[in-house]
This record gives C-alpha cells, structure tokens and sequence, in this order.
C-alpha cells in the first residue's frame, strides 16, 4: 500500500509539471533573383536574427521572440511582419515584383497574408497627400474617414487572423486616423498656404481627448509610438514657456518615451531657437542614455557658436562644377547664401526651380549663390551630371568629406537641404536661413538692401 501512494504522488508530479515554454517562431523561405545574400529581421533597430541565403534562395531559421511587429529586410526592400512564439512560417517572393509576390504559408501565416494585403491597398489607393491636406477641414475629415473606413473593411474581411493581431490591427487604424489628425494643423499651413489656420474647437478636442501615456500601446505600436512622440514634441513646440512642459513631461511619463522623445528632439537645437538652453536643459532632464548626453551637449555648445553677428565657419578648397577649387573667403565682400545638399535628397531637388527664380531675381546684386553637394566619393559623378541636367546656377561644389566635413560638423547640420546666410564681412546673418520656396527669405534680402 505504501508503494502504491508513493507511486500515485510521483505520477502526479509527473502530470503537474509545465511544458517549457516555447519562445521562438521557425521562418524558412525562398527568394526567387535574390538582390542580397540575407534576410534580417529586425525588432525597431535591433536586429534580431540575420539568414544567410543558400545558392537556391532558401533559409530557414528560428527566430527567438516576443509576440509583436517586426520587420523583415532583403536588399534595400522591407516589409512589415507580425510574429507570435511557436509561429512556423514559409515566405516566398520574387524581388522584380517584390509586394505583389510576397506570400507566406504555415502557421501564423494569415497574420502576415493580411500585412501584405493592407501594403499593396494602401500602395494601390495612390492617395495624393498634399491634396488631402490643402482642403479645408470639413472636407479634409470626410477624406481621412474615408481612409479610415477602407482600412476599416479590408480589417473586416479579413479571415482566419488571431483574435489578438486584429485587436492591435484595429488600433492601428485609430492610430493612423489620428496621426492624420494631428498632422493636419501643420501640413495645411505648408499644402493650402495658410500660415494663420488655427483647427476649430470641435477638430481640437477629437485629438485632445487621447490617451497619449499608454506604456503598453507604447510599446507594441509603432503607429502609436509615432503618434505620442509627435503630441509631445508639438507640446513642447508650441509653448511660450518650453521649460514648464519639459517639467511636466518628466514627471508624469514614462521612460522609453522619455529617451525616444529626447532623440527626436535633438534636432530642435537649432541656431534659431530662442530657447535653446531650456530644450537644452529639459532634454538632458529626459534622457538616461549618457552617450547620447555627449552628443547633445556638443551641438549645444556648436550651435551656440552659430548666433547672429558671430564670424562664420570655412570651408576650403571644395571643388567647383566648373573647374579648380573654391573657398569662402573667395567670396567675401557680398553676402552668400549657401545651399547644403545632395543628389539623393529630395527635398532638396524640389527647391531647385524656387532656387533658381531667386538667383533670377537677385542677379548682378550682391550676393553669391552658392550650393554645396554633400554627396559621397561614389555619387560624384552623379552630382557633375545633375549639376548639368538641371542647369543648376550660382556657384556649384562638393564637400571635401561628405557629413563628415568640418564645415558641416561646424554647422551642426543634422539634416538637408539646410541654407546659410553670411554677411560680406563672413560674419554670420543666419545659419539657418529660410528655404528659397519660402517668402520670408526674399523678405530677408530685401530688408538687407541686398
């Protein structure tokens, strides 16, 4: 008796211990004209497993996961994928079709069938956004809810996808609706030229009204992600007093949003800031991330070196489109308005033809036009030729270094197209002058008596 009770306990131990708990997804594929020799999957920045190709174009791996977004990376295509633990999951693609042709099979696959779908209905609606946000607010609501609602029914329609992706697919669609939202004020000003819009109180308190400190949407969501971090840094720019929000933003949110918010935001410490010491003060306040307080406190420091009256940095030797070199203090004795740019920019290439109409107007004035190519060692001959196809005026050069050249680092130029502006005695008017697309900047020379 005492064996058969000691028999029975083990065997209930036996039936009462937990399976391990399975944390990884299998992917296995095939790429038909392959562009790369891998395929990366990566969560946000971090890349979770790269996979090399056989001569075949297949892989297989597994991949070890959370339930969530991740992206799937081939040559310079990607593509969103959603992954669950204990996924097994087969993709296959063609890369001369790459959207139309990316299927997948097995099991978690429907979740993914569907991402693929909603990529080509949004690719195939070919939504012209800067009409959309040229109209008027009535009209431009009837426009995004329309957006809203075919996303709405190609949700609805879908089969066989878990329980758990569609109720993150269907906040992704609020989220989407409301980054819309959110962007209207500012797109409107730049689409319908209406610098004095204000949004109705009605339009105000649809997007006031959200919940924008949720950790948990936070970190699954991108589109929420995109939409808080937005809210926040709109908070910031929009206050007489940027101090008092960074104070409040620190004290009643959350950390990643805190450290994301501040990267963002860098790019805010600019030569016309007025309040460049408290974005200075509020994002060294919100980040936790040293390395990136180095960096911060370095632009800080440059672009306090940048403010009106002050002598301006140099560049020297860059080469000229038209033969020899060319340096700044070549120019001095008339203003110069520097156009920092590149080939691949596309901002940048469409304020070529505004750029053009002002060197037109301020022809045989005092004042050199001066664009400078950041484009690297191997897109030089593709400067010489845009330079030439598009008929580009003023005086054309290229950067000795690329981003890493020291009148570019000294300029704290983050981002293109940037525009300087320095006065015949190379000192400094504004190191971040307007755009040529921009009326205030023909205000400007005209004020200058140029």
């Amino acid at each position: 008796m005492k064996k058969l009770f000691i028999l029975c306990i083990a065997a209930t131990m036996f039936a009462c211990k937990q399976d391990p708990k399975i944390d990884y997804a299998l992917f296995s594929g095939k790429i038909e004209n392959p562009t790369d020799k891998t395929v990366i999957v990566f969560d946000g920045r971090e890349k979770v497993k790269e996979m090399v190709l056989s001569e075949n174009g297949t892989f297989a791996d597994t991949l070890k996961i959370e339930s969530g977004y991740y992206t799937l990376r081939h040559g310079k295509e990607s593509s969103t994928i959603y992954l669950d633990p204990e996924n097994d999951i087969d993709m296959t693609l063609n890369t001369k079709s790459f959207d139309e042709t990316l299927k997948y099979s097995g099991k978690g696959s429907e979740n993914n069938n569907y991402l693929a779908a909603k990529f080509l209905a949004d690719e195939k609606s070919n939504i012209d956004y800067a009409k959309t946000f040229a109209l008027d607010e009535a009209d431009f609501l009837k426009a995004v809810n329309d957006i809203k609602n075919s996303k709405q029914e190609l949700l609805n329609n879908a089969k066989n996808i878990s329980d758990q992706f569609r109720a993150l697919e269907q906040k992704n669609t609020e989220y989407e609706y409301l980054a819309n939202l959110q962007n209207y004020k500012s797109y409107h000003h730049y689409y319908a030229k209406k610098a004095m819009y204000k949004p109705s109180e009605d339009f105000n308190k649809i997007i006031n009204n959200v919940d924008y400190n949720n950790a948990e949407d936070y970190a699954i969501l991108g589109s929420y992600k995109r939409l808080a971090l937005s809210h926040y840094s709109n908070k910031i720019g929009d206050s007489d007093n940027p101090k008092e929000v960074f104070e409040d933003i620190n004290q009643n949110t959350f950390p990643a949003l805190k450290d994301d918010l501040a990267k963002k935001m860098i790019y805010e410490i600019s030569p016309n800031n007025e309040h460049n010491e408290a974005y200075y003060n509020g994002l060294m306040a919100l980040s936790s991330d040293e390395d990136f307080k180095n960096q911060l406190t370095t632009k800080f420091n440059t672009v306090n070196k940048l403010s009106k009256g002050k002598p301006s940095p140099k560049f020297t030797d860059y080469e000229n489109h038209k033969g020899g070199t060319t340096s700044l203090d070549d120019l001095m004795g008339k203003y110069v308005y520097i156009d920092v740019w590149a080939t691949w920019c596309g901002p940048c290439i469409r304020e070529i033809p505004s750029l053009k109409e002002v060197e037109k107007q301020f022809h045989n004035k005092n004042i050199e036009f001066v664009s400078v190519s950041i484009d690297n060692d191997a897109a030089h001959d593709k400067w010489v030729t845009m330079v030439k196809e598009k008929e580009l005026g003023g005086i054309q050069l290229i950067a000795d270094n690329d981003w890493n050249s020291k009148f570019v680092k000294d300029y704290a130029i983050q981002g293109i197209p940037r525009f300087i502006l320095i006065d015949p005695e190379g000192k400094i008017v504004n190191a971040d002058a307007p755009r040529p697309s921009d009326p205030k900047l023909v205000e400007l020379f005209i004020e200058l008596k140029i």
